[in-house]
């Protein structure tokens, strides 16, 4: 019940901006059929409604991606440089920062077993670095530090500058959740 407002406005705009009644995105490591009569969205993988976060972060997106995506900036940003973040950050940082770190902080190296599974691209830009393509245009740069006698291990994640003209900031706290969630 928290997202049918959100929900309803999405679907509304997006049937504002489509003639047909299908479409088709990809997200992580999936599919997903877009039905726009039925209001529902189908993860091909699994055969399954998408939960409503998820339907609200796809429809979003296509939304987006019909109007136009930005050009890719090249820029990494840190989620405190986002609009509005100041906000955010206690729930960014306690489901999806604090996450990572459960599950990746003894064994930093355990991300490099995402880069068949998702795709993903190497960086060398921490300790252990890699890309992941969330959408089409939409990377996300995981970064994790080992910890040592002096330090705890930290982690983070960065994003192209063009995402906040993509996504408001709660839509990238969901997606970078959803992110930490399937890693």
């Amino acid at each position: 019940m928290p997202y049918d407002a959100a929900l309803s406005k999405a679907w509304e705009e997006l049937g504002s901006l489509v003639q047909k009644n299908e479409a088709a995105v990809s997200f992580l490591a999936d599919n997903y059929s877009i039905d726009m009569e039925k209001r529902r969205v189908l993860s091909l993988a699994c055969n399954v409604p998408a939960k409503d976060h998820i339907t609200i972060v796809l429809l979003h997106y296509l939304i987006q991606s019909l109007k136009g995506l930005p050009v890719l900036t090249g820029e990494w940003i840190s989620f405190q440089e986002l609009p509005g973040s100041i906000g955010y950050y206690p729930t960014f940082k306690k489901r999806v920062i604090a996450r990572i770190l459960r599950k990746y902080g003894t064994n930093p190296d355990g991300l490099l077993e995402l880069l068949e599974r998702f795709g993903a691209k190497r960086t060398q830009l921490a300790d252990v670095s890699i890309v992941i393509e969330t959408f089409e245009s939409i990377p996300l740069l995981i970064n994790m530090w080992r910890g040592d006698s002096e330090f705890e291990p930290e982690a983070n994640i960065h994003f192209d500058r063009s995402i906040a003209k993509i996504f408001c900031t709660e839509d990238i706290v969901v997606l970078s959740e959803i992110v930490a969630g399937w890693i």
